[in-house]
């Protein structure tokens, strides 16, 4: 399939930040924005293939928190089960890291995990950074840098900039290329956006109600903040419907993802679309203004706590009734947002609410 601007862009208004007033919002993402599966699944492995076409010999492939985590994941599993995938994030966890700025973003900090970084560099000839939007390449060029100070090999490899949507202009392009990076995109935009105009109101707060779930967990040994074989990490991510399916459910589902852990959801959404009606999309640190002005994509919001830190403000947009949600996520003090989230569910008249709680362990 062919992807245009109309399927894969949605102008919004950014809160509070100065540096830029307009979010891109992609429809068939699965983030801040619900979708099918299959749709969500299709544009990433188009993204995967055209990489995969230019870039055969890649194993390692890197994505940006967070909102192209999931995207960088389905890069990977196009060119070979046995790619190692790694994602950026701004979670605190112990060990070595690469830090960096995206300073255009509401939490401009990000690192990459560095600990056997060296080897994975050394063991490919190219290397894949994936994220949903390229603009000036700015992020891209600040960690790819210090990544080349930090790992001389680094500037022998072949390094794509793949991503869904490329914006960037001649000049961009021009200092990628001094750096020896190319770009696969699979829709190309020349123009500015500004979302000014936009009267927004903010996302608002809930109410804690304190409702039981069904609750489950699941190990996981693989760890794309520390790094997978992404083929691993696809099959960890279906199991998760081995545990659903043993509960009572039908009708239309949805199913949501935490943040960075987006990928799971929408994995095992497209397995969970054998059987039921299924939408998928996660929670967000996106900041995003409320507008019912037709063709605005953010028509509700509610502020939640964090799954990962109950002191820092998330975000769930454009909810509805679903028969059953299932939420999915990574995080380990996560009573707080999940009370939050629950809550928000319970106002559209969601009923029945799952939660798998994966737990993060190395050789399970």
């Amino acid at each position: 399939m062919i992807y245009t601007a109309d399927d894969v862009l949605k102008v919004a208004k950014r809160l509070n930040n100065a540096r830029r007033n307009y979010l891109l919002v992609n429809p068939l993402q699965g983030k801040h924005l619900l979708t099918k599966p299959t749709d969500a699944l299709a544009m990433m492995d188009a993204l995967g293939l055209k990489v995969a076409e230019k870039f055969p010999a890649a194993r390692l492939v890197i994505g940006f928190a967070e909102t192209a985590t999931a995207i960088g994941a389905v890069v990977a599993k196009n060119i070979s089960d046995e790619c190692f995938y790694l994602q950026t994030t701004r979670e605190n966890f112990a060990g070595e890291f690469v830090e960096f700025l995206e300073e255009h973003s509401h939490a401009p900090e990000q690192k990459l995990f560095a600990e056997n970084l060296s080897a994975l560099i050394e063991a490919t000839s190219e290397i894949i950074f994936v994220d949903d939007e390229l603009s000036t390449g700015k992020t891209l060029l600040n960690i790819v840098r210090q990544l080349k100070n930090k790992f001389p090999a680094l500037n022998d490899k072949k390094i794509c900039a793949a991503s869904i949507i490329n914006r960037l202009s001649e000049e961009n392009i021009r200092n990628l290329a001094d750096e020896n990076i190319s770009c696969v995109y699979l829709v190309k935009i020349d123009k500015n956006f500004d979302a000014e105009s936009f009267s927004v109101t903010a996302a608002r707060a809930v109410t804690p109600i304190g409702e039981n779930i069904s609750a489950h967990k699941i190990n996981f040994s693989a760890d794309p903040r520390r790094g997978v074989k992404i083929g691993e990490y696809f099959n960890q991510c279906a199991e998760i419907v081995d545990i659903i399916n043993r509960e009572d459910i039908s009708g239309e589902i949805l199913i949501l993802g935490t943040e960075e852990f987006m990928l799971p959801a929408i994995v095992a959404g497209k397995k969970l679309e054998e059987n039921f009606s299924v939408f998928t999309h996660s929670t967000t640190r996106s900041p995003i203004g409320i507008c019912d002005v037709e063709n605005y994509p953010i028509r509700e919001g509610f502020k939640l706590r964090s799954f990962y830190d109950s002191t820092r403000t998330t975000f769930i947009y454009n909810l509805k009734r679903y028969d059953a949600a299932i939420i999915v996520t990574d995080a380990e003090n996560f009573s707080a947002g999940l009370e939050d989230l629950i809550s928000a569910l319970k106002i559209h008249g969601v009923d029945k609410i799952f939660f798998v709680e994966v737990k993060n362990v190395r050789d399970v």
